[in-house]
């Protein structure tokens, strides 16, 4: 028994060594691909990566060998090891899932804004003859933006729709229809 929870410790935490290693030189392969590489599925805990698997296994060797060291008989040493290796495997999955978090690009960008409705804070001139402001959220960030319509002045209150982007914090806005609940609009 003492010959395996040490076969599953070296085997376990060679490998995290080696990806530990693999990633300090640039060479991180561990992250999903594929259609489930972005989106709410790779937010997910990825407990089958080989990580959070080999961390498992390292751990489930150290747990199984503790138990052993600290005197109890194997049929608990097996159970101590499982929990440990769980527990490991879980715990490097999150620190993983944290990792990628901080790798996503969170920049703004004010051409995600087209296409996003937003609410009059400031009420917008007509004609381009002036500026409004606009609440709007993007990136699932609330922005203040400064707007402009082509078309006639909407006032503060009213919901817009982005149509463009024309400076560093400025877009055009048309007013967007609000839908009544039989269907016809009120604008």
């Amino acid at each position: 028994m003492t010959s395996f929870l040490w076969m599953c410790l070296l085997l376990g935490g060679g490998v995290v060594v080696l990806q530990f290693a693999a990633s300090l030189m640039g060479m991180d392969h561990d992250a999903p691909h594929g259609e489930f590489g972005h989106g709410p599925i790779s937010e997910g805990l990825q407990l089958f990566s080989v990580r959070a698997v080999s961390a498992g296994v390292a751990f489930f060797g150290v747990g199984g060998l503790a138990a052993l060291r600290l005197g109890l008989p194997t049929m608990f040493a097996i159970p101590i090891g499982v929990v440990a290796g769980i527990l490991a495997a879980i715990g490097v999955a999150a620190v993983m899932r944290g990792m990628r978090r901080l790798e996503g690009d969170q920049t703004f960008r004010l051409t995600n804004a087209v296409g996003k409705s937003g609410d009059v804070y400031l009420s917008i001139p007509a004609q381009r003859s002036g500026t409004g402001k606009i609440h709007i959220t993007i990136q699932e960030r609330l922005m203040e933006l400064d707007a402009v319509t082509p078309d006639e002045e909407i006032p503060t209150g009213s919901r817009v729709l982005v149509i463009d982007s024309i400076a560093p914090a400025t877009v055009v806005v048309a007013l967007q229809p609000r839908i009544l609940e039989d269907g016809a609009s009120d604008a």
